[in-house]
């Protein structure tokens, strides 16, 4: 991850359980089964000392699900964390792909969404450009694995 605002005073927090709720890209197949951004998040974690941070996902293939620590093969990605709140992260993916294609992805993860947390979603969603049609639900279709 390459930009932590100061702002946030509480990023040492570790974030247990955590899920994938939502995500919107520019470009809709990327976040679309098997492309390289539909992802479920479990776990995150803030390193506030180097400015890093360790998360852990799955990203389904086919019919199965593939446990990462971190996701180089969707081309060169510059991440920002956009909102935090007590049970929220909004981030923000700039990825560059091999062909040289940008898609910008917005995504908001957490342990229960609270209706001002997707509004607040929604809103950086629209200032990022992408349309409201190109959210995607994530986490009525999660059944990727616990842990």
């Amino acid at each position: 991850f390459t930009e932590i605002p100061e702002s946030l005073p509480f990023l040492h927090l570790t974030f247990h359980k955590i899920l994938t709720h939502y995500i919107a890209a520019s470009n809709k197949e990327k976040i679309t089964e098997n492309g390289p951004f539909h992802i479920y998040f479990r776990y995150i974690e803030f390193d506030e000392g180097d400015g890093t941070v360790d998360a852990e996902f799955y990203l389904k293939k086919g019919s199965m699900y593939v446990s990462f620590l971190s996701h180089t093969d969707a081309g060169q990605n510059e991440v920002q964390i956009l909102h935090v709140s007590k049970s929220s992260i909004i981030g923000h993916v700039k990825n560059v792909d091999e062909d040289g294609n940008e898609t910008d992805v917005v995504g908001i993860i957490n342990d229960k969404l609270s209706d001002s947390d997707f509004e607040r979603f929604k809103e950086e969603t629209k200032q990022k450009g992408i349309p409201e049609e190109n959210i995607v639900n994530f986490i009525d279709n999660d059944d990727c694995p616990e842990e």
